[in-house]
């Protein structure tokens, strides 16, 4: 072999410069709208859930029964990681993010006023004002995940055939 080694058809080890850049991040999250929620179980376990989210202002929102796992850890200890990848949308390659953040967890009107239109106008564009009805009950919280840093990334069209061998 002569040169420096490419990307994706000689040396597929050192990835950072593979990582997602801020359009690719700014196109991953205007296309995506479920991440895999991680977060550590009362027992010290890691766990985690898929779940639908809003990304607004640059912070993470979700939503969830106040009873469920994900809920009281998120409560109990705010740090929490988001993976988001591409699967399910037009977006070509394989694309990853995973967000490390500090969840707050809201039960108040006022946040639940402004979240429930506008993730349901992002999650049910047909008619969301059934989907923020259905939402709207006496036990939902809304959890915001403001971003610490992004810890995980990965952009597959940044390398030579896509990341499986090959030319450009």
């Amino acid at each position: 072999m002569t040169g420096k080694p490419v990307l994706g058809v000689d040396d597929n080890e050192d990835l950072r410069s593979a990582r997602v850049d801020p359009r690719g991040m700014r196109e991953l999250l205007g296309a995506q709208t479920e991440c895999t929620f991680s977060f550590t179980t009362e027992k010290g376990w890691p766990a985690g859930v898929v779940m639908s989210f809003l990304h607004h202002d640059g912070t993470f929102w979700l939503t969830a029964a106040a009873d469920r796992s994900h809920a009281r850890a998120a409560a109990c200890d705010p740090r929490v990681t988001l993976v988001i990848s591409n699967a399910g949308t037009a977006l070509p390659g394989r694309r990853m993010l995973a967000v490390r953040g500090r969840a707050t967890v809201h039960t108040d009107r006022a946040t639940k006023d402004w979240f429930y239109p506008a993730f349901s106008a992002r999650l049910a564009p047909g008619d969301p004002a059934s989907f923020a009805r259905l939402l709207d009950s006496e036990n939902r919280v809304v959890i915001e995940v403001d971003p610490v840093r992004v810890a995980v990334s990965h952009d597959s069209t940044k390398m030579a055939g896509d990341g499986r061998g090959g030319r450009l």
